[in-house]
């Protein structure tokens, strides 16, 4: 990963690594199309008429809008007014980044498709773009970073502070997040400064991306693309979650954690090192899979036997999404 160019390149469809072929293809975008859009005012349309006490509601998020940025801007806009930063303020601000800058364009498309192709309880775009807390959130932080980035302090720290208000997620916007992102629910999400996520990662509530208090300049994790951070992880310092890998909801990890393995425990433990092309990782995620049941007796089999995750056995590398 370099600076802030993270790229998202192809999509899949479950929280670790999948064989789905994303249905947005960012040529056609690039070229004129937004079957994406295309696709939310068709689904408004269809609940305006499923459900016409909502109407009002459909007409004002989605269908009175040109484009995909103008109704984003305007739900944001409304999520995070108060009485001193008003709608018609916010609306300005989201509008003079969303409707100019073409790698946030991308990434609000790619992360929406990443919410409908793999968290399951998102019933069709205009349903994320509308009600989830957690795509809320990730593009409202994608534009307070342009504003840090282009020295506007203040103002992005104003906003981080309104997401955590209203959202219960708190990204630093100097922290760098690539695309095709799920922030699943998001409740109690906390992404410090100098954190660095790559694509295609899948965070569940509750996640803690954070320093350890002894450090200062670069302190907060990176995180490998693929990866999938269960719920209540807690990942302490400037250390690497390798690409693909999958750590165990209620985990604290402090030391890096090898591409394509599976960690777990308190502090984490390697449980296994997944083969990249193992089958089992292009199911849903479901606990009840066998898959699932392997990792738990491994990590019985590991509390047994103490082995522990070490920053040596880390693999530094580079994963895609997979088609």
């Amino acid at each position: 990963m370099n600076g802030d160019e993270l790229r998202f390149e192809r999509g899949f469809e479950v929280y670790a690594k999948g064989t789905h072929k994303s249905e947005f293809d960012s040529n056609l975008f690039d070229s004129g199309s937004d079957p994406i859009w295309v696709a939310i005012r068709e689904e408004a349309k269809l609940e305006a008429e499923k459900e016409p006490i909502l109407s009002s509601f459909l007409y004002a998020g989605i269908l009175a809008h040109d484009c995909l940025e103008q109704a984003l801007g305007f739900v944001l806009a409304n999520r995070l007014q108060n009485p001193t930063l008003l709608a018609t303020q916010l609306l300005d601000i989201f509008y003079g980044v969303m409707m100019h800058d073409k790698g946030i364009q991308s990434s609000i498309r790619h992360d929406i498709q990443a919410f409908k192709d793999r968290d399951p309880a998102c019933l069709s775009y205009s349903s994320a773009i509308l009600h989830l807390k957690g795509y809320h959130a990730l593009q409202a932080y994608r534009v307070s970073h342009k504003l840090w980035n282009e020295g506007r302090k203040l103002l992005a720290l104003a906003l981080q502070s309104r997401i955590s208000e209203v959202f219960g997620i708190d990204i630093h916007p100097a922290a760098r997040i690539g695309e095709g992102i799920l922030l699943d629910h998001g409740t109690g999400v906390v992404i410090g400064e100098t954190a660095v996520i790559g694509n295609c990662v899948s965070i569940l509530h509750g996640v803690t991306l954070g320093g350890t208090g002894k450090e200062t300049g670069d302190r907060h994790p990176k995180i490998g693309e693929g990866a999938l951070l269960g719920a209540c992880v807690t990942i302490l310092g400037n250390i690497s979650i390798g690409a693909g890998a999958m750590v165990a909801a209620g985990s604290l990890v402090l030391k890096d954690v090898p591409s394509h393995s599976v960690v777990a425990g308190n502090p984490a433990k390697l449980i296994r090192v997944v083969n990249e092309q193992d089958p089992t990782l292009g199911t849903k995620y479901d606990a009840t899979k066998e898959f699932f049941r392997h990792v738990a007796d491994g990590y019985r089999g590991a509390h047994s036997n103490g082995s522990s995750v070490s920053a040596g056995d880390t693999k530094k590398g580079h994963t895609n999404c997979t088609a």
